[in-house]
Formats: C-alpha cells, sequence, structure tokens
C-alpha cells in the first residue's frame, strides 16, 4: 500500500510542476504585449498600461494559486483514500489470520481425537510363540 501512497505523491508532484511551467509560460507570453504598451504609453490616459499590467498579473497569480489549492486538495483527498485502503487491507488480512488460527486449532483438535481413536482400537501386541527345539519336537511326536 506504501506504493499507492508514493504514487499519489509523484502524481501531485507532476500537477505541481506543470502548474508552475504553464505560470512562467504565460507570464513570458503575456508579458510582451504589455512591454510594448509600455514603451508607446502616454501619461493622458485614465488607466495606465502599468497599473492594467498590474492588475493583469494579479488576476493571473490568482489564477494559479487557486489552481494550486485544488492540486493540495486533491492531494489531501487522494491520501485519505490511500489511508483507508491501507486500513482496511490490513483489517482484512487480520481476518484472514484470525480465520486461518482457528481452521488450524479444529484440525489439530480434529487429528487428537483420530490418533487417540485409533490408539483406543489398537490390539495389544502378542507375544510371538516359542520356537521348540529339536529334542522336544522328537518327544512329543
Amino acid at each position: 500500500m506504501g506504493k499507492l501512497k508514493t504514487y499519489q505523491e509523484q502524481l501531485q508532484d507532476i500537477v505541481t510542476k506543470g502548474i508552475n511551467a504553464a505560470e512562467e509560460q504565460q507570464k513570458k507570453l503575456a508579458s510582451k504585449p504589455f512591454e510594448y504598451a509600455e514603451k508607446l504609453e502616454t501619461e493622458v490616459r485614465e488607466y495606465s498600461v502599468k497599473t492594467l499590467r498590474e492588475r493583469y498579473d494579479g488576476y493571473s497569480e490568482s489564477l494559479f494559486e487557486q489552481l494550486r489549492g485544488l492540486n493540495d486538495r486533491f492531494g489531501s483527498f487522494a491520501a485519505d483514500l490511500v489511508a483507508r485502503i491501507e486500513k482496511e487491507a490490513a483489517e482484512s488480512a487480520d481476518a484472514v489470520a484470525e480465520a486461518a488460527e482457528s481452521v488450524a486449532e479444529e484440525v489439530a483438535e480434529a487429528a487428537e481425537e483420530v490418533k487417540e481413536a485409533v490408539a483406543a482400537k489398537k490390539p495389544a501386541a502378542k507375544k510371538p510363540a516359542a520356537k521348540k527345539t529339536a529334542a522336544e519336537a522328537s518327544t512329543t511326536a
């Protein structure tokens, strides 16, 4: 079950890296038009290009922070799920071990009963008859 946790963490790291890479690329692409606009900006406008850029950057940053938060929530959910699976697997393993122990005890008891039954029915050992010597055989004959 530790592998599931490792996979979950690796997946979360991959998503985080992807978000960071997307954010960097977006910032690079978005900065070009603002750089040109700043060069052309006049002081007469109500909203300066710098102000627009600051607002845009703020919104953009907020979006990526929300994505990171969502990734963190996903990671927590996945960690909880992995913990539940590991707990259920451990409980199942304990139940199987208990059942196996119970069956082993029953088998041992049955074997002991069979052993006792066989010992009770076994006839007493008889001594073999002594062989007669040749002299005794000729006198009796």
